[in-house]
């Protein structure tokens, strides 16, 4: 199982999360690409650091909304969002090189992640961008989401992602963040959830129900408190469970 968290989500003096600390724990990196957070100071930190340690980078892509941490939601016409999101893999390249590393997958953030699971033009825009850059990056987003379809459609490998910090519905979809249940704020509740997902592949609900939840990496936000804390002991309790961890690019 991979283990990944957004970092580099901070701007200029403004830290969001503890980078470091996670980058210890976890085996794939969604850095910010200054759109939605980050700043060309903290890429270059980042990238360096999950290099230093074999974490795999991926590009996390969002609206270009700042004030908003890109959790607004933006309508965007298809070739304007396709450049944006090209520009921001760009801009993670090039961090990379200087650390012999490379962007190994992109994952879109906050208001663009959801949108692209379930509308068609935005998924395409995100689809667009990748095949433009590069056609072997990997995708990671929600399983059976539009975005999943059309990424495999256009010949995209597809990961499928879980939040064990999240909650869920009984459709599958995402708890929205303004409900309630939409945070699962207990450590070792989000470790026992990390571990069915990994282990039976399912998730319990908010409703108390079961669903499928075939994934391949497990998402923790970095920029929750006690992130550090829950995100140790989701790796021990992996552990435990006997479920290796690795990044999904090594596959």
């Amino acid at each position: 199982m991979d283990l990944n968290a957004d970092l580099g989500e901070g701007f200029g003096i403004w830290r969001l999360g503890d980078d470091e600390a996670l980058l210890e724990v976890v085996t794939s990196a969604n850095v910010a690409c200054g759109f939605h957070g980050g700043d060309p100071s903290t890429m270059r930190r980042v990238c360096a650091a999950a290099a230093e340690r074999g974490v795999a980078v991926g590009a996390q892509v969002g609206y270009r909304d700042l004030a908003g941490f890109g959790r607004r939601h933006i309508e965007y016409a298809f070739d304007e969002l396709r450049d944006d999101i090209t520009y921001q893999l760009g801009a993670l390249e090039a961090f990379c090189r200087p650390y012999r590393t490379r962007v190994r997958y992109l994952k879109p953030h906050g208001a663009l992640y959801h949108a692209a699971a379930c509308q068609e033009s935005q998924a395409a825009a995100v689809v667009a961008a990748v095949g433009d850059h590069d056609p072997d990056l990997p995708v990671l987003c929600p399983p059976g989401s539009v975005l999943a379809q059309l990424a495999t459609g256009a010949g995209l490998r597809v990961v499928a992602e879980g939040f064990a910090d999240r909650g869920y519905l009984a459709n599958g979809a995402l708890v929205p963040r303004s409900a309630p249940g939409a945070l699962v704020t207990d450590p070792q509740e989000i470790a026992e959830r990390a571990v069915r997902m990994a282990t039976e592949r399912t998730v319990t609900t908010v409703d108390g129900s079961v669903v499928p939840c075939p994934v391949e990496s497990i998402c923790l936000h970095g920029d929750t408190p006690g992130a550090v804390h829950a995100a140790a002991l989701v790796r021990a309790a992996l552990i435990d469970a006997g479920v290796p961890l690795r990044p999904f690019t090594a596959s």
